[in-house]
């Protein structure tokens, strides 16, 4: 595709790309107007859905007696395994993910059955009289009773480049050490939801809360016996998603859809927050274990790396996830001789799931926290380290899957972020702050991003689009990607606003629905603008291509005399209203609908060996978080972050600079409050917002600068040389680890590295400062 920034023309529309517009939905937002699947009028007649769930976390179910729920008041149908007419499956790609548990259970909250009756209320009480026995079987809760029990979700993946073991037995320093990263919930404001409606013959319709309109789609055929084109699924937006509805909103869509077609009424199916907590997949938690050698300038020379993750108790999309972390595991750092393992291990725990970042930020992390230790063992700034193990030139540039960093921009951001945020002599001075003080410390620290963009699936790599031109001049936009809050559809219909040369306010954005749109990919890895704005704009494209040539043919010019402005269609020496101009290609029975189609080139990659381009660009990113920790009870602020991000040239800098802001929050909570625990029964325990603590507006730093960097444009010609910025800034929070491991180094003068896993909440960063005390003693 042609660089479409170079083929526009010179004045563009006030509306068009690269303006700072509002999200479509704001004002609605705002208001409360904007219509979410549980806003919808109830249609008459309509079936509330509730699930029975596993109590237990692997298990044989020797009885399960549902004739009281039945019987119970306002029950209309109780669904279970064997009243499934086709598959017994909701899985994305491996068949392992029942939508009803068949004589075992692997986890607690797997569903059971489903009940359908006239009030929700009436449904979860009906649920709860149902009488399950259980013959208990071992279960692996956590990652060291997985590899305990030889629980594996695929063979362990090796990705190397180089003799890593050769390079570390000569390297002139060496340093080992482990830690554990957790897990996370998506805690989306709108839960999971679906709601479908019976049509003619079997068919039914379905409103769902999903990333994935088409594998929905797909699954719920599944599950009725029926081809794909009997089930239509629509979404127009989302109360955020963040992965958690990528692959997990089909077993809620299914239920739904079950019901409505063997009832021939309308259902929903909704969980209450506990539920959906419980029942729902969660960012998969890591161990990992690192051995690095380096030189005394904190060059490193080798690098052994395994990663272990807790997979849940079935495939959902870990291969995937675990191979991106692997992806991710050099950040923007060459590493001259590498070993990177990753081991998939299978427990019976709800399986996890995607979520921003896929993986990538629990690499990323990884080398950022080697970094931190080489930098405390040679006693050197950890920002000095980094910039001398960058991505550069002379052969350093080859990444541990072997794709060429040919867009490399890290060192730039970075040396103009620490400039610009005065990082070297805010250091000084919280160093000179730590001396004086006993009880509070201060921390900073400055960290890069370097993301892959591209599903590392290649097939995924596509999108298509549907635009109608209407005989007044208006248009009707409609694309494969979904609306979770980031502001997709505003970008795609500035996008087309753009290609026409017409104000935004001319593009009406549709629900992204199956029946218009077929076989497209899921709203994910950051592809959204990338792929469903090229899409759209080759559909736009198409249209004007037939309005020039009916143009040229009709007022006798050349086709190099049509050009399409903000003040209407010059044709020769003469300009028409658009409206005006479109009304006569529709009376010449011009076409003015067509729909467009893009796929990524350039990429591929070879999973067995671990090597390819499996990425088309990078996005990259630079932080300085600050923080103050209190060393008597753990307590942590982050006083003031500062964040330089460059994603190209921006589609719209005020969604850019949203997302940016969003994703840094939503990874410092990651990083530092959001906490799961399941006890030893396998039961989640922080299953609500009194038990779980996302950020609030307080936790926001009080100096908060975020920017987007000026000089950015992308080498490979995306739309309008833009780059993704959907899930690159959550990695930005890792400064703020690495800003806690400072602070809470200085409690022992730097003496020792501090032991301190993720997330850093008041009790982890409590029980690191008295351990670096304790440890500093015996230095």
């Amino acid at each position: 595709m042609a660089d479409s920034a170079a083929a526009a023309p010179t004045k563009a529309p006030p509306q068009g790309v690269h303006a700072a517009l509002p999200h479509d939905s704001a004002a609605r937002h705002v208001a409360g107007s904007a219509v979410y699947i549980d806003d919808m009028p109830e249609p008459a007649g309509l079936l509330h859905v509730a699930f029975g769930l596993s109590e237990r976390a692997h298990a044989r179910i020797t009885r399960m007696d549902l004739s009281a729920v039945r019987a119970a008041p306002g029950v209309v149908l109780v669904i279970s395994a064997e009243d499934i007419p086709g598959e017994n499956d909701v899985s994305p790609v491996i068949h392992d993910d029942r939508l009803f548990a068949d004589g075992e259970v692997y986890c607690v909250g797997q569903s059971l059955f489903a009940v359908a009756a006239t009030s929700l209320a009436a449904a979860r009480a009906a649920a709860a009289k149902a009488v399950v026995d259980y013959e208990d079987l071992p279960a692996a809760i956590d990652i060291a009773a997985a590899r305990a029990m030889d629980l594996k979700m695929e063979a362990s993946q090796r990705m190397a480049r180089g003799d890593a073991q050769a390079a570390l037995a000569a390297s002139p320093r060496r340093v080992q050490g482990k830690f554990a990263i957790g897990g996370q919930d998506h805690f989306y404001l709108e839960g999971q939801i679906a709601l479908a409606t019976p049509r003619e013959e079997g068919d039914v319709h379905v409103w769902s809360s999903t990333q994935h309109p088409t594998e929905v789609q797909h699954l719920i055929a599944r599950v009725l016996g029926k081809p794909d084109h009997c089930v239509t699924v629509e979404v127009r937006r989302m109360g955020g998603g963040f992965g958690g509805k990528e692959t997990q909103a089909s077993l809620f869509a299914a239920t739904a859809a079950l019901v409505a077609v063997k009832t021939g009424r309308p259902a929903k199916a909704r969980p209450d927050r506990d539920e959906d907590m419980v029942m729902t997949g969660k960012r998969h938690d890591f161990e990992a274990l690192y051995d690095v050698g380096f030189d005394g300038e904190g060059r490193l020379t080798g690098l052994s790396l395994a990663l272990s993750s807790r997979c849940g108790a079935t495939t959902d999309l870990s291969p995937a996830i675990n191979d991106r972390a692997m992806f991710h595991a050099d950040n923007a750092y060459f590493l001259p001789a590498v070993e990177i393992l990753s081991h998939r291990f299978r427990t019976h725990t709800v399986s996890n799931t995607a979520f921003r970042g896929f993986g990538g930020p629990q690499g990323m992390l990884a080398i950022e926290r080697i970094m931190d230790a080489v930098a405390a063992e040679l006693g050197l700034d950890p920002l000095e380290v980094r910039r001398r193990n960058l991505y550069g030139g002379d052969g350093r540039n080859l990444t541990p899957y072997h794709q060429v960093v040919e867009d490399n921009v890290a060192p730039q951001l970075i040396e103009e972020l620490a400039a610009s945020c005065d990082y070297a002599a805010r250091r000084r001075e919280i160093e000179a702050f730590n001396r004086a003080s006993t009880v509070l410390k201060k921390g900073i620290a400055l960290t890069p991003v370097k993301f892959g963009v591209s599903f590392t699936t290649t097939h995924l790599n596509q999108a298509g689009a549907l635009i109608h031109l209407y005989a007044d001049g208006s248009i009707m936009l409609n694309h494969g990607g979904t609306e979770m809050g980031q502001g997709l559809n505003t970008k795609v219909a500035q996008i087309v606003a753009q290609a026409f040369q017409v104000d935004i306010a001319r593009v009406k954005i549709t629900s992204t629905v199956t029946d218009k749109v077929p076989n497209t990919s899921a709203t994910a890895a950051s592809s959204g603008a990338d792929l469903n704005g090229m899409a759209a704009l080759n559909a736009a494209e198409t249209i004007k291509a037939r309005l020039v040539d009916f143009a040229a043919a009709k007022w006798g010019v050349a086709q190099a005399d049509v050009a399409f402005t903000p003040d209407g269609v010059r044709v020769g020496g003469q300009t028409l209203a658009f409206e005006a101009f479109v009304r006569q290609a529709y009376l010449a029975r011009i076409s003015l609908s067509a729909t467009g189609f893009y796929a990524t080139p350039k990429i591929h990659y070879d999973r067995a060996t671990h090597t390819g381009r499996p990425f088309y660009y990078f996005a990259y990113g630079a932080a300085c978080s600050e923080v103050l920790i209190d060393t008597l009870t753990g307590e942590m602020k982050v006083t003031r972050a500062d964040i330089l991000h460059d994603v190209g040239k921006s589609l719209n800098p005020a969604l850019d600079l949203g997302q940016i802001e969003g994703g840094f929050i939503q990874g410092m909570g990651w990083l530092t409050t959001e906490e799961l625990v399941f006890d030893a029964q396998g039961r989640l325990r922080t299953h609500a917002p009194s038990t779980y603590k996302i950020p609030t507006c307080g936790d926001r730093p009080a100096q908060l600068d975020v920017r987007l960097w000026k000089a950015g444009r992308n080498v490979e010609a995306t739309v309008h040389r833009s780059k993704a910025v959907g899930e690159p800034p959550l990695m930005l929070a890792i400064s703020v680890h690495s800003a806690i491991t400072h602070a809470v180094a200085s409690v022992g003068d730097h003496k020792v590295f501090p032991d301190l896993d993720a997330p850093a909440t008041p009790e982890a960063i409590l029980m690191a400062c008295e351990d670096v005390r304790r440890r500093a003693r015996d230095v």
